[in-house]
């Protein structure tokens, strides 16, 4: 597993000089600076906040990879034949309107929040704010801002407005456990996230075949030009609904943002597992984009580029 997909909050990937505290996201009379609630209001307002699902019949696929692609030390391999019991999954990640619905319901602060910081991609910080903000000295890309959350995701003054149908970011696991037991849904397993990516293919690396970009079209959002400082197009989220859905009719499952699972990484190491790459990701350093990769981060740990899908047991 490689820390490139994410440092940890918990543990030593952070800088040491700039732990965020709550007291952050305080404003000079102590009060929370909280998304408020017009801006709540706004967002959870916005078109096609409904969320979907598709069921899933469940059964057996051949889950893993060992091809050239994958990433032994990351525990891709070896490819086993595993069951799963039938399940409904979000045809989408859940988006910035519906985590907005959710917060202007329960008032949830998020840990983001209560830390007072959250890891930010330097390309996608003003000059300012890349300046002030320490960064990650294993993973230089990455930058811990003050204040940066799930409604000003780069950090105090950006804002959301023109994201909406965006995956939500900037949410731990914690949070996004949260929001599934408000709607009552869960995460999914790991087995059931790659089961539902594969879209029904047997052992490709991607949920529409074996070719990233077949006949040269593009069909997920990853990361395009020279890795880190070098993008040659729009570097940051899209849609939820961005790009054609897979064999299930579910949209996104490589690409754009890395996604929740309830699974822990090993046996040994407890961290959740992520999974489905994301708007980082690029093929020279990092081809996480696909059905079977994987990575992990304590549950504490929020990032700009990691968001989640909703899982519902039918069986």
């Amino acid at each position: 597993m490689s820390a490139c997909c994410g440092p940890d909050r918990t543990g030593t990937d952070l800088p040491e000089a700039h732990a965020g505290t709550a007291a952050d996201r305080t404003g000079p009379a102590g009060e929370d600076c909280g998304p408020g609630p017009d801006l709540l209001e706004r967002l959870s307002a916005a078109a096609g906040s409904e969320l979907r699902f598709a069921g899933l019949p469940g059964g057996t696929f051949r889950m893993g990879a060992e091809d050239p692609l994958a990433y032994a030390e990351d525990g891709e391999g070896p490819v086993r034949t595993v069951s799963v019991d039938p399940f409904a999954i979000a045809t989408t990640t859940v988006t910035v309107a519906q985590f907005a619905a959710f917060v202007a319901a329960t008032e949830h602060r998020t840990d983001a929040e209560a830390h007072g910081t959250s890891l930010v991609f330097t390309a996608l910080l003003p000059a300012k704010v890349r300046a002030a903000s320490p960064t990650v000295v294993a993973t230089p890309w990455w930058q811990e801002v003050a204040g940066a959350c799930w409604f000003e995701p780069e950090g105090p003054g950006s804002r959301v407005d023109d994201r909406v149908d965006h995956p939500v970011t900037h949410v731990s696991q914690r949070d996004a456990a949260a929001y599934a037991g408000w709607v009552g849904a869960r995460l999914p397993t790991e087995t059931e996230w790659e089961y539902a990516a594969r879209g029904g293919l047997d052992q490709q690396p991607y949920p529409w075949g074996a070719e990233r970009t077949p006949g040269g079209e593009v069909r997920m959002n990853t990361f395009s030009g020279e890795f880190p400082d070098g993008p040659t197009g729009p570097v940051g989220t899209v849609a939820a609904e961005a790009f054609p859905p897979n064999g299930y009719g579910l949209h996104n499952m490589t690409g754009n943002v890395w996604e929740w699972t309830v699974s822990p990484f090993r046996a040994t190491d407890q961290r959740p597992v992520l999974r489905g790459g994301s708007y980082m990701c690029h093929a020279s350093y990092c081809r996480r984009y696909r059905t079977s990769a994987r990575t992990a981060v304590t549950a504490d740990t929020s990032l700009g580029h990691t968001g989640f899908r909703l899982a519902v047991t039918t069986g």
